[in-house]
């Protein structure tokens, strides 16, 4: 005993500090984690949150409890956030999929609204994101609802239209000082089908990569026909780059073209009006190559590398995103670099795809099935090369530096339809879905002169000293940190350093339960005798981790 009561003692006084946190703040290396204030707007329930790297509420927009995401936020400059949301109550709605949206917003900071934007009709309805510009407009992702027969006059194949209608997706530029639309793209404009000579927009498909399949359907002829579920603009080239996951593609457009000639096949600086100027992901979509050249599985969140890092970093304008089903149930986040030809304003397209070839950056979770998420989710690069990445389905939010060390991660703490309260094991897939964090830096201006103090938790009963134990557990000696993965875990449990060392898993009572010497790299430890509950993993002298098993 002489030896377990001063490790008791340890824990006694640490317990109040770690206590049992299954949701909202996970781990924190505060040394190494990028400093900053995330946004996040999680599903199943109405408000915007702004939280510090301990997990705490620092500032919230809040909206009434009939409200859900559709489906994320941007803060601005001038401390005003842009929002998108629905009504909660989609019954009687004639345009419904996943990522539904409604309604753009753009309040002030304290929340009062300055302008409201809505569009869900019969004819159309926003969806998925929208993306602030330069000029003060916004770029948003509508569907448009097309009939079944103008769709079988097209070309589309009846048996490709379950419920005889398609929603092809459009772009508008809505711009909130004049309240009104002043620049559109329809997909619906630049289609070709090889299914019906006697039809509309017939012609080669494979010799178009410009054009849109119109018979290409991955989603059993559901009406939800191309699901875009990002959007991004960028301003020195005046492109429009959409994720398209029912195709495994990204899409980039002309944005210099007037709305005309968005609707045409020249103009713009392009030359090429509407008509995709690259494309890429999945050359199979324009009917060249096979599997073994597809790089986009059903991806998320594309965008430029253009936010708080600078030219001087190596990642700046290029695309970055979240691979959502790159295998089975394992998702990668990459980065990519197309080449464009700034003489001739084209992307350079090699025989039978646009460049090129292959990702620059692929990065998978340590535990790969951790890192996963068959929808939603994203990444952002932070100024210090970090990885800020949500596998969104999980509510997972997890912080990777370059050498993929995990050095933050957070679970958003709602159990749907509810808040879930510190401890809550039972959270299943879908329960606490988020569609996106983002961090911003700590000079970022919106926060000039603004109230940041802690402002509690989203989480019920939190632990109020997690955080503060996180950082007075990292002794001088781990400033390369273990990583202990899965965590919560059912039976394995991974340990990876970079040198020899003992450890010793206790239980909460202090009693030692195995001992372990581990080697340099990564270990396998298994502990299918334990039942669910909260344990502690000492390796070495110095530092501990709470490890959650959960059964």
């Amino acid at each position: 005993m002489k030896r377990i009561i001063p490790f008791l003692l340890i824990m006694m006084g640490m317990m109040n500090l770690w206590g049992q946190n299954t949701v909202g703040l996970i781990s924190h290396n505060d040394t190494l984690a990028y400093p900053g204030y995330n946004i996040i707007y999680p599903h199943n329930q109405p408000n915007v949150y702004l939280l510090n790297n301990c997990g705490q509420i620092v500032h919230t927009w809040v909206d009434s409890a009939n409200f859900r995401p559709g489906n994320f936020a941007y803060l601005l400059e001038d401390g005003r956030l842009i929002r998108g949301k629905r009504d909660a109550d989609i019954s009687n709605d004639p345009i419904w999929a996943g990522g539904g949206g409604e309604t753009i917003e753009i309040l002030d900071w304290d929340g009062n609204v300055e302008y409201s934007y809505t569009l869900n009709d019969s004819s159309a309805r926003l969806h998925h994101d929208f993306v602030p510009m330069p000029n003060g407009n916004i770029l948003a992702i509508a569907w448009e609802s097309i009939p079944g027969e103008v769709a079988r006059q097209a070309g589309r194949d009846t048996a490709k239209m379950a419920r005889n209608e398609l929603w092809p997706d459009k772009v508008i530029e809505i711009d909130p000082s004049k309240d009104s639309i002043v620049w559109e793209w329809h997909a619906w404009d630049h289609i070709i089908q090889d299914h019906d000579s006697t039809k509309a927009n017939y012609g080669d498909v494979g010799a178009h990569p410009e054009l849109i399949d119109l018979n290409l359907d991955t989603n059993d002829g559901h009406p939800d026909w191309h699901h875009i579920n990002s959007i991004d603009y960028n301003p020195s080239l005046d492109h429009i780059i959409l994720s398209v996951p029912q195709y495994d593609e990204a899409w980039v457009i002309d944005h210099s073209t007037t709305t005309a000639e968005a609707a045409g096949h020249t103009g713009g600086n392009s030359g090429m009006g509407g008509d995709l100027i690259f494309r890429w992901g999945n050359p199979q979509a324009y009917r060249t190559g096979d599997f073994t050249i597809q790089k986009l599985h059903f991806q998320h969140d594309i965008h430029w590398i253009d936010q708080f890092v600078d030219s001087t970093n190596q990642y700046f304008g290029k695309i970055a995103l979240f691979n959502n089903q790159w295998a089975t149930n394992i998702s990668t986040v990459d980065i990519f670099s197309p080449v464009f030809d700034t003489v001739n304003q084209k992307y350079v397209f090699d025989d039978s795809m646009y460049l090129p070839m292959d990702f620059d950056l692929t990065v998978i979770h340590p535990d790969p099935v951790a890192g996963w998420s068959s929808g939603l989710s994203s990444v952002q690069l932070l100024p210090n090369d970090n990885l800020l990445i949500t596998a969104g389905r999980f509510g997972y939010t997890y912080e990777l530096t370059p050498d993929k060390k995990l050095v933050w991660e957070y679970v958003t703490p709602i159990k749907r339809p509810n808040i879930a309260s510190q401890g809550d094991t039972t959270l299943a897939q879908n329960d606490n879905l988020t569609f996106r964090v983002k961090r911003f830096p700590m000079d970022y201006p919106a926060f000039a002169g603004r109230d940041l103090t802690p402002k509690g938790w989203i989480e019920l009963n939190p632990n109020t000293g997690f955080c503060g134990s996180l950082v007075l557990s990292n002794g001088p000696e781990y400033e390369n940190l273990p990583m202990v993965f899965p965590n919560p875990t059912q039976n394995t449990l991974f340990v990876e350093w970079e040198k020899p060392v003992n450890a010793e898993l206790f239980d909460l009572n202090g009693r030692v339960l195995s001992t372990y010497q581990l080697q340099a790299g990564r270990n396998e430890i298994q502990v299918p005798e334990l039942q669910t509950g909260i344990y502690f993993l000492r390796i070495g002298e110095k530092y501990t981790q709470r490890v959650l098993i959960n059964k």
